[in-house]
């Protein structure tokens, strides 16, 4: 879950983890919706972060979040694989990228960033 401005999002894993296509979605509600009834959520039409092959990452998803030591900067984890058909085993990597904020106050996670990338470090460390 993420809280930013006046919205909650709920953002899952989607599809499952033995197909390339697992991904991550969105769901978000006012935070002043009652958060148990359904209609106070709205599900984006497509996934929110899904495969990149030429970064060498396919199905990634099993997410969470952290925010930087300094609280400025926010950071989402993920697993994916490096291939095509790797499937839910032992092959799947955990990575993280720093996302920023759509204007509308959604969060923009990009593409998975290719591996090999050099990231720089939270901010704060």
């Amino acid at each position: 879950m993420l809280k930013h401005g006046n919205k909650t999002f709920i953002v899952y894993s989607a599809s499952h983890c033995s197909t390339d296509d697992y991904a991550l979605g969105l769901l978000s509600a006012s935070q002043t919706a009652d958060p148990l009834d359904p209609k106070s959520w709205t599900k984006t039409p497509t996934p929110v972060f899904v495969k990149n092959p030429t970064g060498n990452a396919f199905g990634p998803g099993h997410n969470g979040f952290f925010q930087s030591p300094d609280g400025k900067e926010d950071w989402l984890i993920y697993h994916a694989n490096v291939a095509t058909g790797q499937g839910c085993g032992d092959a799947r990597s955990t990575r993280m990228q720093k996302f920023s904020w759509n204007a509308d106050g959604t969060p923009n996670f990009g593409q998975p960033v290719p591996t090999g990338s050099k990231l720089p470090r939270p901010s704060g460390e």
